[in-house]
């Protein structure tokens, strides 16, 4: 059957709607229902409620319009595009997206590139009613410009390839231009090159084009990487990029795709006030992993009485939001009347952006406490020699994190680059290694050591996380300048900006597994003694004594770090081992290869621990008692096998609680006798 086109551009319908030619659609409706009703054939009319296609900038109902239509043939391009992937001289990381790229391609279907737009770049097509020899005459000796003739309304078709041609270039005869635009894809696919000053040779096209790395979304392969790809081969030659990385879709917390139709997107602004930008990009960048969708949880603070308001499906869209709490109206980032916007802003909130910026705040702090304890520094190379076990260690761990940050980098594993200079800068540098250096800073033999290698792990730390978080590493960077202009292992000039800093070389020499091995061990074990005395709320000025349980390899780790232990968490350790003899009341903790022991015998009310123990044994006599009863009765003839089972399992947990507390009375009435 023919296509038949019942509409003008204008709305209006043409020749073919016979007597309702010339009204406009919406009226031609009113006079059909009229039409009908004057035939008799109507039979009623009534409302229902069904789906129509709109447009997303005027919100008006889509009409159907046959329109005629540019294409760009696909059959060759899509197979140079192909094989740049199907070869290894474009990658595509990670390697499954390629898949989808290259089935897309496959189809080859040809590639519509025109676009009834009010803004873009313009189709380069004129119309034309001149004779093909007035063309000839006009454009004589210019390749750039070609005719084909016009099937569909007769006359010409004229395209320049490089210049917009003037309505009287052929001389006598009118030139119209096309009002079609080019596809937004279309215009995108030129970015690599246009703007390095293609088609023309220019020095940056030279020097830049290709690229080494694009980085986008999987949802713009077919629509951008593809077309980016066979069009610069087209137009230059050559590829436009040698990878393409495709990072996690965020989405809402509900899973949904982020849109400003929606209104659940996040506003980065919003969260760079509240979080600041270097909390943003590390955050992101925790999350670039190598799955395919990222929830991202926001919510809202109440500018009012601060409490946390959580974005729900109904209110993540609201310009306006009342806090369920002091029932006091707040504004979205997505307020929109001068009325909204007049509200207190409520500051989106997430966890993920706190933990990022506590971990800014955490080496703001660290890099400060360096500053100002580097009086009387002198840069001095690192003898290897002169090293104390605990900057051996920092150091090996500082190359080893190198290497990994460098290797993640370079393989596109964004979030592993950041999670190990998350846990090393944190857990590592700041709670360990600057706290142990603390003394030693204190010590006019040993300060100048610990500031060189202080200085020596900051300065690379802050290299390593400056493509992450920019702003607080330039600064600290900057500031460092003042106090150790000169610094690192072998005494180097830093650079004005940590932007143009080397990238940190891995000192494999530096790399000692044993001694990685050992402190992995203390901290476990530190943690534990930490955990110990929690739980038993010890002031942290009042020392404890502990004991370790582990096998000789563990012990042998442990046993030079008995110093750190009473420096770090106020401890002196008793013993490592597998006979280890354990305190008669501990407070335990236990860690892979290790049970700690931390003696609280001087730490309790004996005689109300003791009450209390007596008061937990009555009561599990009671219920053990009462189980016995019932399972030596008619319940275990009469109940299923299963809950009879069950029920004897109870009794057993139950036998073997008491005999725990029992053996805990018994060593709380030793020491109370032994306090006598």
């Amino acid at each position: 059957m023919p296509a038949i086109n019942l509409l003008n551009r204008d709305g209006t319908y043409n020749e073919n709607a016979g007597k309702y030619q010339g009204l406009h659609h919406k009226k031609v409706r009113q006079a059909v229902l009229a039409d009908l009703e004057e035939l008799g054939v109507l039979v009623k009319v009534e409302d229902r409620t069904i789906e129509i296609a709109t447009s997303d900038r005027s919100k008006t109902a889509i009409e159907p319009y046959l329109n005629d239509q540019w294409f760009v043939k696909m059959a060759d391009l899509a197979q140079t595009a192909m094989d740049a992937v199907e070869n290894g001289e474009v990658k595509i990381k990670p390697e499954r997206y390629a898949k989808g790229y290259l089935d897309w391609l496959s189809e080859k279907r040809d590639w519509p590139i025109g676009r009834q737009l009010w803004w873009g770049h313009r189709i380069p097509i004129w119309y034309s009613d001149a004779t093909e020899a007035e063309l000839e005459t006009a454009f004589a000796g210019r390749s750039d410009v070609m005719w084909r003739p016009n099937e569909s309304t007769g006359g010409w078709l004229v395209c320049s390839q490089t210049e917009d041609l003037a309505e009287d270039a052929v001389p006598g005869r009118k030139l119209v231009r096309d009002d079609d635009v080019l596809d937004t894809w279309f215009s995108s696919a030129l970015w690599p090159h246009s703007t390095l000053g293609w088609p023309e040779k220019t020095a940056e096209l030279d020097y830049y084009y290709p690229t080494s790395v694009l980085i986008t979304s999987r949802d713009i392969i077919s629509l951008w990487v593809a077309r980016m790809v066979l069009a610069g081969y087209f137009n230059t030659g050559k590829k436009p990029f040698e990878t393409v990385f495709i990072h996690p879709k965020i989405l809402d917390k509900y899973g949904e795709g982020m849109s400003k139709s929606k209104g659940n997107g996040v506003d980065p602004i919003a969260v760079m006030e509240k979080f600041g930008a270097d909390a943003l990009r590390f955050a992101l960048a925790f999350l670039t992993t190598d799955s395919q969708d990222v929830r991202l949880a926001l919510d809202f603070e109440c500018p009012h009485c601060g409490a946390t308001v959580e974005q729900t499906k109904k209110n993540r869209t609201l310009p306006r939001i009342d806090c369920p709490k002091c029932k006091q109206a707040f504004s979205t980032q997505w307020a929109e009347t001068e009325e909204d916007k007049a509200l207190p802003l409520g500051p989106v909130v997430g966890e993920r952006f706190e933990v990022a910026r506590n971990f800014c705040n955490k080496l703001w702090n660290a890099s400060r406490f360096v500053m100002i304890n580097l009086e009387g520094f002198e840069p001095k190379a690192l003898d290897p020699s002169e090293l104390l076990v605990e900057d051996r260690w920092i150091l090996s761990r500082l190359a080893s994190v190198t290497q990994r940050v460098t290797e993640s980098l370079e393989r596109y594993k964004y979030s592993d680059a950041a999670r190990a200079l998350y846990d090393f800068a944190w857990d590592e540098f700041c709670s360990f290694y600057v706290e142990i250096s603390k003394s030693r800073l204190f010590d006019p033999a040993r300060r100048n050591l610990a500031q060189n290698v202080l200085l020596t792990v900051l300065d690379s730390l802050l290299r390593l996380l400056h493509p992450i978080a920019p702003f607080v590493t330039e600064e600290v960077w900057r500031r460092l300048a003042d106090f150790a202009p000169v610094r690192g292992a072998v005494p180097t000039q830093a650079t004005e900006s940590v932007s143009i800093a080397p990238w940190p070389t891995v000192d494999e020499a530096a790399i000692d597994p044993e001694i990685e091995a050992r402190f992995a061990q203390f901290q476990e074990a530190l943690r534990c003694v930490r955990e110990a005395r929690a739980r038993q709320n010890v002031p942290p000025k009042t020392e404890v004594k502990f004991a370790v349980k582990c096998d000789a390899d563990v012990a042998a780790l442990l046993d030079p770090m008995k110093d750190y232990f009473r420096s770090m968490a106020g401890a002196v350790a008793t013993g490592f081992g597998p006979d280890v003899e354990t305190p008669v009341l501990s407070s335990n903790a236990a860690a892979p290869g290790m049970e700690v022991y931390v003696d609280v015998a001087e730490l309790i009310d004996v005689a109300t621990e003791i009450a209390k123990k007596e008061k937990e044994v009555e009561k599990l006599e009671g219920f053990i008692k009462s189980k016995e009863a019932k399972l030596s009765g008619g319940f275990a003839e009469k109940a299923p096998a299963h809950v009879v089972e069950k029920e004897r399992a109870s009794l057993e947990e139950l036998k073997t609680q008491r005999d725990v507390n029992v053996a805990t009375l018994e060593r709380l009435r030793a020491v109370a006798a032994s306090r006598q």
